[in-house]
């Protein structure tokens, strides 16, 4: 072992991954039935080198999905990565008040932002949308019952599921009506002195059609006012513009949410926001300062990277509205547009003979919980190899090193580039050829 561990090619392996880590990695290539030195230390060499690579990389969406949850959800604008960068490479102003000398509070680089941006008296941001309704709650309505319709009972993602929300709350569920119709007098029958909250959720990611029925906005708002109950109203996607345009009618916004008569409206930052993972609470500042005295508030606060970029996406919405977000731009790209990218990709591809790639009419979606089965129109790459099927080809594509993920559908591989942003189309060219 000394003498591998003293030889010129242990040398930059000792440098990169240290003497005791690499001792170790050696016994487990003797073990697999190495012999010789070269053959150890590059055994070794390649463990060390997987074992220490990020698994957490850049990848190129080809899906056509926007916000794609797996995928990170919304790239970050401009102004965003910036923020970042500035306030990771040193100490920053997290909870000091530079002007006065004195502690400061970390809500107040977002607050006022927020406020402004959703015409909100209150504003909180904690880790993520189910610790903005976890906190809402437990502070809230903690030990009493909250009124739900059944029809909103919704599961979002692999475990955010309201009911269990409630119950770590500790506030107990008091279901309303049934799946497909609920009245407001459904809400008035189980109302009661036990009653603490009106919880109403936002179906971004489903649709209930037919015989179905819910009660408008005002009315809700007039019942829990008569009631003496606020009404906490989880929006979810986070919408700051109607979506119209894309062909989803219909979408509510954040401020419209609270218009409507909302005391309290939560939802995700990283969805149609288009910033960090967060969770954010708006609406009625003494309600807002309740949650924000709560105990379960520190353990769900942002640090300082997510408030940073949060700060940067808010004040970037005043300033350029949805026009300086990458999801934005890539969902309003022209079809034109995305041809003739898709025809300048193939062309760099060309060099591969065993393989063929088409650009063929696609369909994009917003995803990530976001306006269920609204789909507009795409153009993407169909690709197909001489040797190769379609799972083959995708399974290369997201083993290189920045992965490529697309879909595969009637036997070809499609990458859509709606989702793949200009500056990805050479590296994905490049990519094709290679498929070998």
């Amino acid at each position: 072992m000394d003498s591998l561990l003293t030889s010129e090619a242990a040398a930059d392996a000792i440098r990169l991954f240290g003497r005791e880590t690499l001792k170790q990695e050696l016994r487990r290539a003797i073990a697999r039935g190495h012999v010789s030195p070269e053959a150890l230390i590059a055994s070794a060499r390649d463990a060390l080198s997987r074992h220490f690579s990020p698994s957490l990389t850049r990848a190129i969406n080809a899906t056509g999905v926007l916000l794609h949850t797996n995928l990170g959800r919304a790239p970050l604008c401009p102004e965003a990565r910036e923020a970042l960068r500035e306030v990771s490479g040193g100490y920053s102003t997290l909870e000091y008040d530079a002007e006065k000398g004195e502690r400061g509070k970390r809500q107040d680089h977002v607050r006022a932002l927020a406020c402004d941006l959703f015409g909100a008296p209150g504003a909180l941001a904690v880790n993520n949308n189910a610790a903005a309704l976890l906190l809402a709650m437990t502070a809230l309505a903690r030990g009493r019952r909250v009124l739900v319709s059944r029809g909103e009972l919704v599961a979002i993602g692999g475990s955010f599921k309201i009911p269990e929300i409630l119950e770590a709350s500790g506030a107990s569920l008091a279901e309303v009506g049934t799946t497909n119709r609920t009245t407001i007098d459904d809400y008035r029958r189980s109302l009661g002195p036990e009653v603490a909250l009106l919880l109403t959720v936002h179906p971004s990611n489903y649709e209930i059609r037919g015989y179905t029925a819910r009660p408008e906005p005002g009315e809700l708002a007039l019942f829990a006012r008569e009631a003496g109950i606020p009404w906490l109203h989880d929006q979810g996607t986070g919408c700051v513009e109607p979506l119209d345009d894309f062909g989803i009618a219909g979408e509510p916004t954040v401020a419209q949410c609270l218009a409507d008569g909302a005391d309290l409206v939560t939802f995700s930052g990283d969805k149609l926001l288009c910033g960090p993972q967060v969770g954010l609470v708006v609406g009625r500042k003494d309600l807002i300062a309740l949650l924000a005295a709560h105990p379960v508030a520190r353990a769900v606060r942002p640090d300082k990277l997510t408030l940073a970029a949060l700060a940067a996406t808010l004040a970037a919405w005043k300033r350029t509205g949805r026009d300086g977000f990458p999801v934005y731009r890539a969902a309003t790209a022209a079809i034109v547009e995305l041809e003739q990218r898709g025809a300048r990709i193939a062309s760099l591809a060309g060099a591969n003979r065993e393989l063929g790639v088409a650009v063929a009419p696609s369909e994009a979606l917003f995803g990530g919980g976001t306006s269920p089965e609204k789909r507009f129109p795409s153009r993407a790459l169909r690709v197909s190899h001489s040797r190769l099927a379609a799972e083959e080809l995708a399974s290369r594509l997201r083993q290189r090193k920045t992965p490529i993920v697309g879909r595969v559908e009637t036997g070809h591989l499609w990458l859509d580039l709606r989702t793949i942003s200009p500056e990805e189309d050479g590296e994905v060219g490049a990519a094709l050829s290679e498929l070998r």
